[in-house]
């Protein structure tokens, strides 16, 4: 199991609170189900962006903290990709 930390940003204007939450939910099960160990989750909330993206100012920023084997990262980024709504993200290897 190798540790990972994977940032996301949703557009605040295509997702309402709710889709927020649900899409957070989404990707953590996602984690789990493959047999990964979630540690943390810090959600940084509705932030400014350094730059527009899609003609967006704002999104909501969070931070996922996990353990798991080394085929997860790439399905989770596949489904980063293919989700309505994700604006940026990132996984990193600690």
């Amino acid at each position: 199991m190798n540790k990972y930390e994977s940032i996301f940003v949703l557009s605040t204007k295509k997702l309402d609170e709710a889709a927020i939450e649900a899409t957070t939910e989404k990707f953590k099960t996602l984690i789990t189900a493959n047999g990964g160990e979630i540690k943390n989750v810090d959600v940084w909330g509705k932030r400014r962006l350094a730059y527009a993206i899609n003609y967006e100012n704002e999104g909501h920023y969070v931070l996922v903290e996990f353990e798991a084997p080394a085929e997860v990262p790439a399905e989770l980024d596949r489904v980063y990709h293919i989700t309505e709504g994700v604006l940026r993200s990132i996984i990193i290897k600690k």
